[in-house]
This record gives C-alpha cells, structure tokens and sequence, in this order.
C-alpha cells in the first residue's frame, strides 16, 4: 500500500527582488536537477510541495513582499497543501533570527552564502564540478552572468554589505566555462552583473580587470550581446570604454547607478565623488563613445535633502538627458549608516519629487524616441505577447528599458531571433517597427 512518504517531492523556487536574485535561484536549481531532484521555478499550478524562497531585503517595499510570501506559504503549509517551506536570499541573511521568532513554522531559513547548506535540507548535495550549470528562467535568448558578489563600497544608505558581505570577484576561467555553456544552450545575450562591475578583479588580479574579462567573453563564440549593468562611478575602467567602441558584441550600454548630484547629498551618502566629477565623466564617456545609451537611477528623499538640494538634481537630470533612468524614494535602512541620520524628508515630498524627476525622463525619453522614427536597428525577440512580438535594440535592457514593438498578424517573428526593424512610431517608453529585408 502506498504511503504518503513515498510521494516524489517536487522542489517548487519562489524568486523575489533583483537579477542576482534570480541567478542565485537558477544556480540553485541547477544543483537539485543534478542530484536527480525534480524542480520548477514559481510554478502556479500544481506547485510542488516543497516550497524554496529566495527574498530580498533591499528596500521597504522589497522587505514586505519577501515577508508576505513567506506569510502565504506559511499558511498553506498550515493547511497541509505544502510540506516544506524554506527561505533564503537576502532577507533571511538580515534578519534570521527576528524571523525564526515571528514565523516559527517555517522549517529551516538560510543566509546568502548557505546554498550547500540549503542543498544538504533539500536532499542534494553541493556539486563544485558543476561550474556554469545554471537552469535558466529567462527568456531562452538571453541570461544573466553574475562576475562577482558583496560590495565593498561605503555608501551610506546601502544594506547590500550586510546581505551580502566582502566583493568577490569570480575568476575569468570560471565565467568563460558558464558562458560557454549558456551560448550552448541558445543564449545569445550575457548581460553582466554584480553588485559593483566597476570592481571587478581588485581582489583575484590586484587591478580593475573589467577590460580583460570583457576580452575574453567576446570570443565565447554564439554570443552576440554582452550588456553591462551596475557599474560604480568612482574608479571607472576607462579601457571598457575603447573595448565597447571597438568590439560589436559590446552593447553600447551601460548601467551607471549614480544617486543624486548635490555635492552635499553625494558626501553625506559617502559616494566618493562630487558634482563636477561625476559630470565630466558623463562627457567624457559621450565624448569617446557617442552612440552609447546611459541608464541611471537616482533617490530622492534621503536625509537632509533641501528644496534646494531637489532642484540642483531637477536641472541636473534636464541638462544630462540621459536615455534611460528611474527614480526610487529613500529607504530608512537599519544598521546603515544613514539610519543615523533622521529620515526628516515627509513621504509625500518624497513621492512628489520622485515623481517630478520621472516626469521630466518621460519627457526626454519621448523626444530621444522621436528621433528613432525612420531609423533601422537590430533588434533581438524576446516574446510574443498579445498582438505583438516584443523586441528590443543594443540600448534596451530586458524589463527595465523601451520595448518595441511588431504587429503579429502582419508579420511572422523567431523568439530569439536577431532581426533588422525600421521604427514606424514611438511613444515616450515603446518604439512600434517593421521588419525590413
């Protein structure tokens, strides 16, 4: 006769918050599939019954969807529809044992770094051949590579230290074997990613050695995009700069997180630059680099931000036109060091000015489109949705950046497929195109 404890367990992965996020739950989910262990990734229908989710503790916001997941699991563990649920990522890393205390239910929480242990709860066992083994989530064309983890930088307002420790760089041997391996499996686009890029090698190879990575990967052959995103200001590697114009798989791209402009802002955040530093380097990336696309995100609303500290960051975001930004109210972080400070900006004035700042970037992202119409671009196809096929150019990332999109019952799309487009229309965030021969 059977009995329950002979049921296969099916390993269902939750993934909240960033894209390291999800390269943690995809090399997570590489390992059990290798140990023979049946696994899905937010599976909505019959989801498993082991439950695994992998939360984030960035922001408020973050915070509270990672604890109402873990809620909702709690619960249906209550009622007997799971039977397991563990937890991991960034929130168990930060406050383990306040959620041991609050949510006693849940079997087991793991740190960041605890992924052999977690492996050891699940029934598997950590594989160190396994470099590269990865079960992707992404769309089939394109896949994170996480070059390194931990930050060392100080900035004031970050929790990301605490979470997630020391920068670590990941030797170059190593990510030239996982990239080859994903550009096997059909990935054509690496988009690059690590809590600070610009870092990258200090501690393997005593030098910044983002350039000699970047060498390396554009020879991984299958690979026809590589993306750069979360790059530090301070200590840029300019080589990157002479690389990206040079070698065509380097998108003209890049992710510069840059937070605010008032000087006095950027020495309370402990950014390590000023106003005039931070401008020149814009300039000069434009200057050796003129078709490159800049992403930046800015917060408002941290402590001590005046109306005039505001409206230096308005005139700022008005002169740089920068192609693509988001804005994020300010985040009161315990055990930062900005939590020293008091969060004295009301959360209205924070909505507002965040608002403000988006609304000056809708206004400039509408014009930079206009000037697209009547331009060809190779574009990548990530999906088809509704009428259309999604796609997108070099200057687009995946989720966070313009779309475009392809009329569906007039043309006929690959999902991974490159492809030239003329752009037909624009609005402030989509471009609508047509395929050309």
């Amino acid at each position: 006769m059977r009995t329950k404890s002979l049921k296969k367990n099916k390993i269902n992965v939750i993934t909240l918050g960033c894209s390291k996020n999800v390269y943690d739950s995809e090399v997570l989910m590489g390992q059990l599939r290798a140990n023979g262990k049946e696994v899905t990734h937010e599976a909505t229908k019959d989801e498993g019954n082991i439950i695994v989710i992998n939360t984030c503790g960035f922001i408020d916001n973050a915070k509270e969807e990672s604890i109402n997941t873990i809620l909702e699991y709690a619960d249906k563990k209550e009622q007997g529809l799971v039977d397991k649920v563990f937890v991991t990522g960034c929130l168990s890393e930060r406050y383990r044992p306040d959620l041991e205390k609050e949510i006693p239910n849940i079997d087991q929480f793991f740190g960041t770094t605890e992924l052999p242990l977690l492996l050891k709860a699940l029934g598997a066992d950590y594989k160190h051949e396994l470099i590269g083994e990865r079960l992707t989530t992404t769309p089939k064309n394109y896949a994170y590579l996480k070059i390194a983890e931990g930050c060392d930088r100080p900035c004031s307002f970050c929790a990301i230290p605490l979470m997630r420790g020391k920068h670590k760089s990941t030797p170059i041997e190593h990510l030239v074997i996982e990239a080859e391996k994903l550009a096997k499996n059909g990935v054509k686009e690496l988009i690059l990613i690590a809590q600070d890029l610009t870092y990258y090698g200090l501690d393997l190879y005593k030098k910044r050695n983002l350039g000699e990575l970047l060498e390396a990967l554009v020879k991984v052959e299958g690979i026809e995009w590589i993306r750069l995103h979360y790059a530090f200001p301070t200590g840029f590697p300019m080589d990157v700069l002479e690389l990206m114009k040079r070698e065509p798989k380097i998108c003209n791209y890049l992710d510069i997180p840059l937070q605010h402009i008032s000087d006095s802002v950027l020495k309370s955040m402990r950014r390590g630059t000023t106003q005039e530093k931070t401008t020149k380097l814009i300039h000069d990336f434009r200057a050796l680099v003129p078709e490159m696309t800049i992403r930046t995100t800015l917060i408002v609303g941290y402590p001590g931000e005046t109306e005039e500290d505001f409206n230096t960051l308005k005139n700022w975001v008005e002169e740089m036109r920068f192609e693509r930004l988001g804005c994020f109210t300010y985040s009161h972080e315990e055990n930062t060091h900005a939590y020293l400070l008091e969060d004295d900006v009301p959360e209205e004035v924070k909505q507002d000015r965040a608002a403000q700042i988006m609304d000056i970037q809708a206004q400039i992202s509408w014009d930079l489109n206009q000037e697209k119409i009547g331009q060809t671009f190779k574009c990548v196809i990530d999906r088809k949705e509704g009428e259309h096929f999604v796609g997108r150019t070099e200057f687009d990332s995946p989720d966070v950046d313009n779309e475009v999109l392809i009329d569906a019952s007039k043309f006929y799309l690959k999902t991974g497929d490159f492809v030239n487009l003329k752009i037909i229309d624009a609005t402030e965030f989509d471009l609508y195109a047509e395929p050309v021969s």
